[in-house]
């Protein structure tokens, strides 16, 4: 809801974490309090509820909202690989491949290495070795990484 007024700023913004905390907090108080705030006749607050649904997300702790954080991040990642589709071979947005990094589920993590995997056969179908391809690498790694923990762990004990 913030992202409405505030804009959907990304780490290439320069927008420092802290101000873009304190942007989205009043942003979000305002349309809270002010827009869904509970009527005189007290029927229902759901300004308070959308309030208190975007403090859980902003805070990250529970399953939920690590899953949503982990949504918009490969929703950004999908984004990417569909302009660089668009632009046929002339739109390298690989400047973004870092968020991936961030996404924190396991079930979320093989999505995203499967979008990474897309976005690497789109470049390589075109001949072309794209930006961050370095970071790429490391991620597909990883994933390869933790099945060989998965069969040592299995196997001994």
């Amino acid at each position: 809801m913030a992202e409405s007024l505030v804009g959907d700023l990304t780490p290439l913004d320069n927008v420092p974490k802290p101000e873009k905390s304190r942007r989205e907090r009043t942003t979000m108080t305002f349309l809270t309090s002010s827009l869904l705030a509970a009527p005189s006749t007290n029927v229902g607050d759901a300004g308070a509820q959308i309030n208190a649904a975007w403090e859980e997300y902003e805070a990250a702790d529970t399953l939920e909202s690590k899953f949503v954080h982990d949504v918009d991040k490969l929703e950004l990642l999908l984004q990417m690989v569909e302009y660089e589709r668009r632009g046929e071979g002339s739109v390298d947005l690989g400047e973004f491949v870092h968020v991936a990094k961030g996404i924190q589920l396991g079930e979320m993590k093989v999505w995203c290495r499967e979008v990474l995997r897309e976005r690497k056969a789109f470049w390589e179908g075109k001949g072309i070795v794209p930006s961050h391809v370095g970071d790429v690498e490391k991620i597909l790694a990883e994933e390869e990484k933790e099945k060989e923990k998965e069969k040592g762990g299995g196997e001994g004990g």
